[in-house]
């Protein structure tokens, strides 16, 4: 698609903001937690073995079976089973859509923990991680990812107004502000490179807990991504979402991406994916497909799964 909206909102210089973060990447949610019961079931059958030469024979199986079964970690707005059952998300629906284009009619979620699903492919417990999954060089590793189908910067949830002006991790440690973020969040590891004590740090469940702990003042500001703080505070009375910012790692800014994630030797099915993928960027289809769950032009992106995975 064309290159990503730049705006005073954000940071966007994508070109000049692609960087490792420290440690293993891991964006700041909500948790679908009813999904991975739901359909747990799904999980105990094994997908065919794929090829090893070739580029891969799994696209012909798929179109052949008619059905591609999707690892999903039941984590809100990514990749979950609704409240009737339903399997849905930014990547599931994206899924259906280029699946069906490649000539396969369905989809088939198999739910799992968020840590299972690189084991999980790997070892044909399904077909591809459809979760949102952040491209990092660790992970690259293990697997090959699909182009990132969105982009995500960090933004915080203050009191209304912005009384201490905070917009970085840097004027957090500048303003002495009460610092919180989520559990395993990649916000801690930003904090921490910003100069912010981790032992200072309030770790809180969710985004929910987060807005909780501002509006009751118990600390200055929660961190977390764009677009999940940006939803959470919509119907606050008393706190707001910062505009959306990168985090400065290695003293640059940096922007994070999520994509489909394939086993290493299954080029030809993550190459038509891609391919899919490329053309629904450059429709704007992507955009209408991921708004359903909040996501805007801000993240939207040409980042490439070579870069994220560091050349």
């Amino acid at each position: 698609m064309a290159p990503p909206i730049r705006n005073s909102h954000h940071v966007q210089n994508t070109r000049t903001t692609r960087r490792t973060p420290p440690g293993p990447a891991r964006r700041s949610l909500l948790a679908g937690v009813a999904a991975l019961g739901a359909l747990g079931a799904v999980g105990c059958s094994r997908v065919a073995t794929a090829s090893t030469t070739g580029g891969g024979e799994l696209l012909d199986r798929l179109r052949a079976q008619g059905v591609v079964r999707l690892g999903i970690a039941g984590e809100i707005p990514f990749g979950y089973i609704d409240k009737n059952g339903e399997l849905t998300g930014e990547a599931p629906e994206l899924a259906k859509v280029i699946f069906k284009r490649l000539g396969v009619d369905r989809v088939q979620p198999v739910p799992t923990e968020f840590g299972s699903l690189i084991p999980g492919l790997n070892s044909q417990q399904f077909d591809v991680v459809a979760a949102g999954m952040y491209v990092n060089p660790e992970r690259c590793e293990q697997v090959i990812f699909a182009d990132p189908d969105y982009q995500m910067l960090d933004a915080f949830i203050v009191r209304k107004g912005n009384p201490l002006g905070l917009h970085s991790y840097e004027d957090v440690v500048r303003k002495k502000a009460r610092f919180a973020t989520g559990t395993g969040n990649a916000q801690i590891d930003y904090a921490v490179g910003a100069g912010y004590k981790q032992s200072d740090m309030l770790i809180v469940p969710d985004q929910v807990a987060g807005l909780n702990a501002v509006e009751a003042g118990r600390v200055d500001v929660f961190a977390g991504t764009a677009l999940t703080v940006r939803e959470v505070v919509k119907k606050s009375a008393k706190a707001e979402a910062t505009r959306p910012f990168a985090p400065v790692v290695d003293g640059k800014p940096y922007v994070s991406g999520g994509a489909f994630a394939f086993r290493p030797n299954e080029t030809r099915l993550r190459d038509a994916f891609n391919a899919e993928l490329h053309k629904l960027k450059k429709s704007g289809e992507l955009l209408r497909i991921l708004g359903r769950f909040g996501f805007t032009k801000a993240e939207m992106t040409d980042l490439t799964a070579k870069e994220l995975c560091g050349g």
